[in-house]
């Protein structure tokens, strides 16, 4: 338990949380917030560069990097605003923020189209050494191979249920370190799923496998998410103290983290996988219409320039 921690526990025997000190719980990382300034700040710069070399709206639209500053801010929200803070007391808080990383941030942050801004950030010789690097075949594979759809629904789902272990989740509670590095896995793995999703290629079915990684997903984060709204016993005995010197039910409070996971999560996903199946009919009607009918491929966006 960190000393932050064992402070706010030490306020706690109002037996409430005080909204007015709760908004002062600020997480000034010295490694978060500085990463989180430079990704800003060369996104910021590069979009700057690409629309006065090649006009406004042109590489990122205008659009895409509204995504990229929404996503951008959901990540303050999630690791330095108070609810950081409020997360290590509550569990439900503890996956409000989770969810952010992976179904708000992550997506947005995608839609962005980050690569390209962050190259024309560098300085041209490291730009040219960068892009250089970047067409090796090697890479390209690898890069092809690690954003395919099976692959990211798969490490997606490993991530996300293995992470909820008890034991693991405890020890991520009882280290910050571990604690980052489980958000790293939640994060990143997120971000490879939405990027297959949002930048990828799916060959000859197109929006129809998309469609059903998405379900997928849907069903499995579902699961974990009723599970955690049904249990009778505490999954994480860590919060039994943490939740109770505030005056929450441990269990209620677990039951809240696991709406939150079941419902807003689940929701997500299923109407971005009907918006799919909706969009993979009209494509094949119109692929249909002009006599194309074997060519029922639709990737989601063009890819980077």
């Amino acid at each position: 338990m960190t000393d932050a921690l064992v402070a706010l526990l030490a306020h706690g025997g109002e037996h409430h949380l005080d909204a007015s000190s709760v908004l002062r719980w600020w997480t000034l990382s010295p490694v978060v917030v500085p990463l989180l300034a430079l990704s800003g700040g060369l996104y910021a710069i590069g979009t700057r560069r690409l629309w006065s070399r090649l006009g406004r709206g042109v590489g990122v639209r205008w659009w895409e990097a509204a995504a990229f500053a929404a996503g951008w801010g959901s990540l303050w929200i999630a690791l330095v605003s108070p609810l950081d803070a409020l997360s290590d007391i509550l569990f439900s808080a503890h996956m409000a923020q989770h969810e952010i990383l992976m179904v708000v941030a992550a997506p947005l942050l995608v839609i962005g189209r980050p690569f390209l801004p962050v190259l024309w950030a560098l300085p041209a010789p490291w730009r040219d050494t960068a892009g250089a690097w970047a067409r090796r075949p090697a890479v390209r594979g690898a890069w092809s191979w690690l954003t395919a759809p099976f692959v990211v629904l798969v490490v997606h789902a490993l991530a996300v249920w293995i992470w909820h272990m008890p034991r693991l989740f405890q020890a991520a509670l009882a280290s910050e370190t571990v604690h980052g590095f489980q958000h790293l896995c939640f994060f990143w793995t997120a971000a490879l799923f939405w990027w297959a999703l949002v930048q990828g290629g799916y060959g000859r079915m197109g929006y129809g496998v998309a469609a059903l990684f998405v379900f997928a997903t849907s069903v499995h984060t579902s699961v974990l998410g009723a599970l955690l709204t049904f249990a009778g016993v505490l999954w994480y005995p860590a919060y039994a103290s943490r939740s109770a010197a505030w005056g929450f039910d441990p269990i209620d409070d677990q039951h809240l983290a696991g709406l939150y996971m079941w419902v807003p999560s689940g929701l997500t996903f299923v109407v971005l996988g009907l918006g799919l199946v909706a969009a993979w009919i009209g494509e094949a009607e119109r692929r249909v219409a002009l006599g194309d009918p074997d060519l029922v491929r639709g990737p989601l966006a063009s890819p980077d320039v």
